[in-house]
């Protein structure tokens, strides 16, 4: 009954373990040749193993999930963490590309551009550092001169705008986020009746700025 559990996890780690050395790039854009080397990957990796009986699924879903912690957890762990989920890799410093560290992440130049393109900024030399991420993410801290400018930077202090929480959702009272802002349902009911409304259900959502009592609400659209 569970000779099909160890060769199930051994494969479930090596597949593991190969995507983890296809590169931080397959990640980060999915090319076509990435997208079938990860799907065929999965296939060859899966195909052998013959799931029969419920019990065997269920055991099988127990073993992959508790191997998942497992993993989870060693990544905590000082000594393999870097190995499990890896370390940023700079691929721009002071405005200049690093083509050892591209082609160590097998990173190619133009993937670079373009992600730098999608991220609103095409001026290599307006940036500071450029890090692929562990999970494929390419983070981009431009120079403090090409920064957007803030109103910190100007000097301006901005009032408090406060979080929207939904207080009604397709004519639901949402009672979890009613209580994080001190309110309940009668205190709803009563600022929908300032507004005509005696009832939550034409009202397709709702919401409050956390710091502001004032109801915003959108209703169902009209029938075609």
């Amino acid at each position: 009954m569970l000779n099909f559990l160890p060769p199930l996890l051994l494969i479930f780690v090596l597949y593991i373990l190969v995507v983890r050395l296809l590169g931080k790039s397959a990640l980060a854009q999915l090319t076509p040749h990435d997208f079938a080397a990860l799907f065929f990957l999965a296939y060859v990796a899966f195909q052998p193993i013959q799931i029969d009986t419920y019990l065997q699924s269920f055991i099988g879903i127990i073993g992959i999930g508790l191997t998942h912690y497992a993993l989870s957890r060693m990544s905590l762990m000082d000594g393999i963490k870097h190995f499990i989920i890896g370390q940023p890799t700079v691929l721009v410093r002071h405005g200049v590309i690093l083509p050892e560290n591209l082609k160590k992440s097998r990173f190619s130049l133009v993937e670079l551009l373009s992600v730098l393109r999608t991220s609103g900024h095409p001026r290599v030399k307006e940036i500071e550092y450029a890090f692929l991420e562990p999970n494929g993410d390419v983070s981009v801290i431009p120079k403090r001169e090409s920064a957007p400018l803030t109103p910190a930077d100007m000097g301006m202090e901005l009032p408090y705008q406060g979080i929207p929480l939904s207080v009604i959702v397709e004519g639901k009272v949402q009672h979890r986020n009613l209580s994080l802002i001190e309110k309940d349902e009668t205190w709803l009911l009563e600022q929908l009746k300032k507004q005509n409304y005696t009832s939550t259900l034409p009202i397709f959502f709702a919401y409050v700025l956390d710091g502001d009592d004032t109801i915003h609400i959108s209703e169902y659209p009209p029938p075609n």
